[in-house]
């Protein structure tokens, strides 16, 4: 019979997504055996990621509390040097930060906080997907000219997502984009799916 506090922890870790009942062991026995000062750290770390990140009023991104403009727009959204009627549309922040770090990008973003998953029992009303319609319509208002850029994953959840949004804002009359798919630079085609071949063929463009 392990100690109440330390099945208590293996049963907190084990929540995390991927984390089984074995690794939530390994975890809480690592920090059992290691120095104080680490789970000090981990759980400050985690009361700070509740009390000091806050929600971008507009994308949905998350930032430093004290970075937000105005107490609601995070820096990508208040720059603006950034071109607000371009929109890439996200599954969550990992990827955004992806994006960013690109470079080639100068748009905002929309961060769903997810991806349509019936098996998970996750809906579009669990994601910020009516908040993107309500986004897209007060430009609309203003008398923009809005590009939507679906950059879901290509897994069979990400594309269901980007189909599900292509729908609902078609009758808006937004232009709606989908990342390319296809190739990655240093890959051989003979280890490439079906299904890359194929979207990389589809999206080839004109050799310059």
């Amino acid at each position: 019979m392990l100690p109440k506090s330390l099945q208590k922890l293996i049963d907190s870790l084990a929540k995390l997504p991927g984390v089984g009942q074995k690794t939530a062991q390994r975890f809480a026995y690592f920090l059992l055996r290691s120095h104080r000062s680490l789970a000090k750290d981990i759980g400050e770390s985690m009361l700070n990621l509740k009390n000091e990140i806050a929600l971008c009023h507009e994308c949905f991104n998350i930032t430093d509390a004290g970075e937000l403009e105005d107490k609601s727009l995070c820096p990508i959204c208040s720059n603006h040097r950034r071109d607000k009627n371009v929109i890439c549309v996200v599954e969550n922040i990992f990827d955004a930060q992806a994006i960013e770090h690109s470079g080639g990008y100068f748009g905002v973003y929309h961060i769903l906080h997810g991806r349509i998953s019936p098996l998970d029992s996750v809906g579009p009303d669990e994601l910020k997907i009516k908040e993107l319609v309500l986004r897209l319509k007060r430009l609309q208002e203003n008398g923009s000219q809005v590009e939507v850029i679906l950059a879901t994953n290509p897994s069979s959840e990400g594309e269901t997502t980007a189909f599900y949004i292509q729908k609902l804002l078609k009758p808006l009359g937004v232009k709606v984009t989908r990342i390319a798919t296809g190739i990655p630079v240093g890959a051989d085609l003979e280890y490439a799916d079906d299904v890359t071949l194929a979207r990389a063929m589809k999206g080839r463009q004109d050799y310059e």
